[in-house]
This record gives C-alpha cells, sequence and structure tokens, in this order.
C-alpha cells in the first residue's frame, strides 16, 4: 500500500488550526492528564503548562487495507532466488529477528504513547473547564466595557463587507421599472400600429406612401429600444449597505469575597490547604471573569481587610471568633456592593473550631444577613477529625438555603481540586 506524507510547510495559522482541531480530537485524555498533574503539583505551581501522554491505540485511524484471500500479483524488488511457482519455505519458530529488549508485556498488550505539550493557558481551560460561578446574573450597565450591535436600517454608503446584494437589487429593478415603464408602453403601442400598417393595403398617397410610414415607425422603436438598452442593469444609486448601530450591554460585575480562619487553632497544615484552595480560587475568578473584585478578609478575633500578598503570607494569629468576619463582610457589602448591581460571592475556609456561644451567632448573621444578599456561599472545613459546632450550625443553614449555600470538607491536599469542583461545577438551567 502506498503511504503518502505530506512534508509541505504549514501556511500562515495553519498550525494554530490543527493543534486547536486535535485539542479538540482528545479532550477528554488532556482533561484527565490535567486533573493527574493538579494532584501531583502544588497547587502554587498551577499556573505552569503540563505534558500529556495519549495511549498509541487512541491515535489510531481507520485505513484501507487488502482483505484475507483471493489471488494477486505483486513484484518485490531484489529477487534473485524465486520464479513463479516456487513455494516458500516456512520460517522456523522463534526466529523473529526484531531488536526489542525482550521485555514484553505479561499479559500480551503494550502501549506506546504520544506525548505533547500544552501551554499556561490551556492547562488553565482545561482545569477549570465546566466550572462557572452559579446564579451569576447580569446586574450592572453603568462602567461597562460589553457592546452589540444591532441591525438599525440601512444606508446609501458603507464598506464592502456589510452590502446588502438583493436589497440592492431590489432597489434597481424598481429604478429601471419606473425609468423603462414609459417606454415599454410606448414600444407596444408602436409595435401594434406597426402590425396593423402592415396588415392593411398598401396606402396610394406618394406623398407619405405605407412604406415610409413603416419605416418611421421602426425607426422610433428602434431607438426607444436602444434607450431602453443604456438604462444601467444596477447603478451606484442602488447600492443599500447594512448599518449597526453599537450598543451597551449590561456587564457581569461580580465581587468574591474570600474569607480565611488563621487562628492559632489553626495547624499550619490547614493554613496551607486554606491557602491553595483560595490560590485555586482565585486563579478561576482571573482566568473566566475580566470584571470582577476580590476581596480578602483574615479573621481571627477579629477580622481584618487586607490585600493579596498580606492574605497570602502574613503569619498573624489569635484566638476564633467566626462571626468577626461575617460582620466585616456584611458591613462592606452594605458599604460598597449594592446587591441591586453587583452579583456577591463568598468562600469561607476554617478548621471548625470556634467558641460555642459564637458558631449561633454565625448561622443567624449567615441565614438573615448575609444569604439575602449574595448569589452563593460556600464553606469549606479543613479537618480530618469529626465535625464541631460550625459545622452543625452551618447544616441548618443549607437545609433551609440549599441553592444558595454549599459546604463540604478536606483532610488531605489531594481532595482541593475534586471539593473545589463540585462547590463551583457547572449546573443545569
Amino acid at each position: 500500500m502506498t503511504h503518502i506524507v505530506d512534508r509541505r510547510l504549514n501556511g500562515k495559522n495553519k498550525s494554530a488550526v490543527n493543534r486547536e482541531r486535535f485539542l479538540r480530537r482528545y479532550r477528554h485524555h488532556i482533561k484527565k492528564a490535567v486533573s493527574d498533574a493538579v494532584q501531583r503539583r502544588s497547587i502554587t505551581d498551577v499556573e505552569g503548562g503540563e505534558s500529556v501522554s495519549i495511549p498509541t491505540r487512541d491515535l489510531d485511524e481507520p485505513i484501507f487495507h487488502h482483505g484475507q484471500g483471493g489471488k494477486r500479483e505483486m513484484v518485490h524488488p531484489g529477487n534473485k532466488e524465486f520464479v513463479a511457482g516456487d513455494e516458500l519455505p516456512k520460517p522456523p519458530g522463534g526466529g523473529g529477528g526484531g531488536q526489542g529488549d525482550g521485555k514484553a508485556s505479561p499479559d500480551g498488550e503494550g502501549m506506546d504513547e504520544f506525548a505533547f505539550q500544552i501551554t499556561q493557558d490551556e492547562f488553565l481551560e482545561f482545569l477549570f473547564d465546566d466550572l462557572e460561578l452559579p446564579n451569576l446574573a447580569r446586574k450592572k450597565l453603568r462602567d461597562t466595557e460589553s457592546f452589540k450591535y444591532v441591525r438599525s436600517g440601512f444606508s446609501t454608503q458603507g464598506v464592502p463587507a456589510k452590502l446588502d446584494v438583493v436589497r440592492s437589487l431590489r432597489g434597481a429593478h424598481a429604478r429601471r421599472l419606473s425609468l423603462g415603464g414609459a417606454r415599454k408602453r410606448r414600444i407596444r403601442e408602436l409595435e401594434e400600429q406597426l402590425a396593423a400598417l402592415k396588415s392593411a393595403p398598401a396606402d396610394l398617397d406618394p406623398a407619405f406612401s405605407h412604406k415610409d410610414q413603416i419605416e418611421v415607425l421602426e425607426a422610433e422603436i428602434a431607438k426607444l429600444k436602444s434607450n431602453l438598452k443604456r438604462i444601467p442593469y444596477i447603478d451606484e444609486i442602488d447600492l443599500r449597505y447594512r448599518q449597526h448601530l453599537k450598543q451597551p450591554q449590561p456587564a457581569t460585575s461580580a465581587v468574591m469575597f474570600c474569607l480565611m480562619d488563621v487562628s492559632g487553632s489553626m495547624t499550619q497544615m490547614h493554613k496551607d490547604i486554606a491557602k491553595r484552595f483560595f490560590i485555586l480560587l482565585y486563579l478561576f475568578l482571573k482566568k473566566n471573569y475580566k470584571r470582577i473584585d476580590v476581596v480578602f478578609i483574615r479573621h481571627h478575633t477579629s477580622a481584618k481587610e487586607v490585600d493579596e500578598e498580606e492574605f497570602f503570607y502574613s503569619r498573624e494569629t489569635g484566638g476564633t471568633i467566626v462571626s468577626s468576619a461575617l460582620k466585616l463582610m456584611d458591613k462592606i457589602v452594605r458599604a460598597r456592593y449594592s446587591p441591586a448591581e453587583w452579583n456577591i460571592y463568598a468562600a469561607q475556609a476554617s478548621d471548625g473550631d470556634n467558641w460555642n456561644d459564637d458558631s449561633p451567632v454565625c448561622s443567624k448573621i449567615l441565614s438573615e444577613q448575609i444569604l439575602p444578599l449574595v448569589q452563593y456561599y460556600s464553606y469549606v472545613e479543613i479537618t480530618p477529625q469529626d465535625h464541631q459546632m460550625l459545622w452543625y450550625e452551618y447544616e441548618k443553614v443549607m437545609a433551609e438555603n440549599p441553592s444558595s449555600f454549599a459546604m463540604q470538607q478536606i483532610a488531605d491536599p489531594s481532595e482541593i481540586y475534586p471539593v473545589f469542583r463540585q462547590l463551583f461545577e457547572r449546573r443545569a438551567a
């Protein structure tokens, strides 16, 4: 069988198109490789690319080949020993001349893999595939950067790309009817007169003979038809261009509150898991949403709004009063983020340890003050042990607000990404 390999250089942008097609075709394998990579590497290093391997059996493509049986005549180059009719001796068993290393799969199957590298942007795209902020609505119209072009009729001037051929031809047809209608009617009248004149007996008047009248009518008819032909099929005044106006669209304005417990009960391992969770959340927001604010709140016995650097790297610690963070969030929302204009989200990470008297206060603040204002609130408890009082109070809140409140437990760093997907997985409308 003949195999043809196209070794011509790719044209401009052709390689990018082929790569995009390849990524779409093997999306399932790449997503699995990305998920495995998140489990292996640190979340803080998640922005890098990744090497992806695809088994060769999944790259096989159907080919045409000769079936079993039948008679064929072939010419093999370099034959000096055999002629037509000779029988070929069967090679002895085990006499294969392969150059393998002798290491075969015990079950008779092997796997050769095709490996390639995906970029940082492609890695993040597959990492956050099928994830979104729940209940996201378009609320804010001012300071928008999103526009939509809407049709606003036709114009006599424009670029060729916006030329409306049908509308232009329709106008040209109307113009030809209006300019040529009277001439066509006059031509029909003269042709009727000419036909009647030709069928009439010859006129004996020598001053203006029958033949002369016919010539005059034919000349006038020819003149009118010549004028009709000079009417252009389509003229510049017939051209019509589609006209569009740019209208502003409501922008998706959202704010994410990140609440992290940094009290003394949070061990270094707990804090590290919480930071990794929020780093993953921060990358998700920055990758998928251009217009979004992120508010960082750290708390122990008191809560404080901090910047990104202090949120992830400050070593401040203390006791535990979770309600202080919820009260500060409620204060910031009412001061800067009107629910009528903003989609409000919150993610809270804690080890569940809290003053027993404060846990019912947290439940009350959530139910009565915060959840009526937010689109979605997620709580992550970072502990391998049994749940504490705060978890059970939050369970009551989730039972009353299943669509806007979700909670999960993380006991090990390997659970960060699966829990993150559960909290922000795209849901059916």
